[in-house]
């Protein structure tokens, strides 16, 4: 594995980290929406990531202009699911979106579990961001070495 497959690794990891951290912003956002354009309750939202498949992709420093295949253990976010967690119910009859029985259906959200999910996102984005730094810093070494000869 080259230093230039580490930042491609590291900055696959970077973009599906950001797109989980929003998904789960999305969801403590709307942890109390009763009604949706869909109607109902907002449903929450979670992302699925895999491996990269061997889609030819096009590397800034192949010496050869060939296409290259990706290094294995890039990451994408390949969807976003909705939980199949039913809703949770509260007897407020004075509420509009009450049904007949004065039940409401809201989200299925712990904002704690939510809250935990978005820190461990935000520090996988923070140790992804070290491992590009880290690279981009031994790739500077080698250059400056490769200078002094």
């Amino acid at each position: 594995m080259s230093l230039f497959d580490m930042l491609t690794i590291s900055g696959s990891a970077l973009a599906a980290e950001r797109q989980r951290a929003e998904v789960t912003s999305a969801n403590l956002a709307n942890a109390e929406t009763t009604h949706t354009d869909a109607g109902g309750p907002y449903v929450r939202k979670q992302v699925v990531f895999s491996a990269t498949s061997n889609t030819p992709f096009r590397t800034v420093f192949n010496r050869v202009g060939r296409f290259a295949q990706p290094p294995s253990g890039s990451v994408q976010l390949t969807q976003v699911v909705n939980d199949t967690t039913p809703p949770v119910r509260r007897y407020e009859p004075g509420n509009p979106d009450a049904d007949k029985s004065g039940y409401v259906d809201y989200p299925a959200i712990n904002p704690v579990s939510e809250m935990v999910d978005l820190m461990g996102s935000v520090r996988a984005y923070q140790l992804n961001a070290s491992a590009v730094n880290a690279s981009k810093q031994m790739i500077q070494e080698s250059i400056d070495i490769l200078k002094t000869t």
